[in-house]
């Protein structure tokens, strides 16, 4: 057990370490590391489909369109563009080919396919829209997204370790309490309490609406992505990091945390500049 926490431990550091510093460091380490990550989630994720639901997604395939989206709404003018006919022309390739392949359920395979898109790979996308909102890269915003998930996540397990009585899912994650939540969500407006001290891109009220935000769609995210594996039967999406699963596991609270927030800045936006 004690080998097991220290193997947890390392590998949970070093994840920190590696997505904190992608993003903080500049434009093109996490443009490197972010347009990887939501291709390993769509195999994984796919893999999981084809293997459980024996449906017939092309996983290289859909692993390429996700790269080719996050590209496409990262690299500046004609580079997106390019990425962007990229990925629309993948997807039509995906759909006619179900034509020519005569699958017995090619509805499955379409809306599998659809599935990965929307689900993995435009939440990626988007983030890149928060990371360019003011119109250059700022690192702090996309970073505040998952070190408030993060420390939401922490805040949750370890009040509701001490203090969780009352269910707050019990027929989808049965450990997750009201307690932990609200512990949860007071570490996070902590946190981003101290953003708005670091930082003036937003002012304090907006940093607290984007965490109250966050730790809201964070926990559905998270509930979405433990009912998919409790509708598969399975514990863990897989293995890519030791002792934390798979990296579907690492990233499922951010897949409705990163449109909400894109919504919540666009929605700031419009309050400023008038309706």
């Amino acid at each position: 057990m004690k080998n097991n926490f220290v193997k947890r431990a390392i590998f949970g550091i070093l994840f920190v370490a590696i997505v904190s510093g992608s993003i903080l460091y500049d434009l093109t380490t996490y443009t490197i590391i972010f347009s990887i990550i939501p291709a390993l989630m769509i195999r994984e994720f796919a893999g999981l489909l084809n293997r459980y639901r024996g449906a017939s997604v092309h996983v290289p395939l859909n692993m390429l369109a996700a790269v080719s989206l996050f590209l496409g709404m990262t690299l500046p003018g004609s580079q997106g563009y390019l990425f962007l006919i990229v990925y629309t022309a993948l997807i039509l390739y995906l759909l006619i080919r179900e034509l020519y392949l005569k699958h017995t359920d090619p509805i499955t395979n379409w809306a599998y396919t659809f599935l990965c898109q929307l689900y993995i790979a435009v939440p990626f996308g988007l983030l890149s829209k928060v990371a360019l909102h003011t119109g250059a890269y700022a690192p702090l915003l996309p970073f505040a997204i998952f070190a408030l998930l993060w420390l939401n996540d922490t805040g949750a397990y370890c009040v509701g370790s001490l203090f969780g009585k009352h269910r707050l899912f019990e027929r989808i994650s049965p450990r997750k309490s009201w307690e932990g939540s609200v512990g949860g969500a007071v570490f996070a407006l902590a946190t981003a309490a101290g953003f708005s001290w670091y930082s003036d891109l937003l002012t304090l009220p907006q940093w607290l609406g984007m965490a109250l935000v966050i730790v809201v769609f964070g926990t559905w995210g998270d509930l979405t992505e433990s009912l998919f594996k409790r509708q598969l039967g399975i514990k863990d999406s897989g293995n890519f990091l030791p002792g934390h699963g798979g990296i579907l596991d690492r990233f499922d609270s951010s897949l409705l945390a990163i449109p909400a927030v894109w919504i919540y800045l666009i929605v700031q936006v419009y309050i400023r500049n008038g309706w």
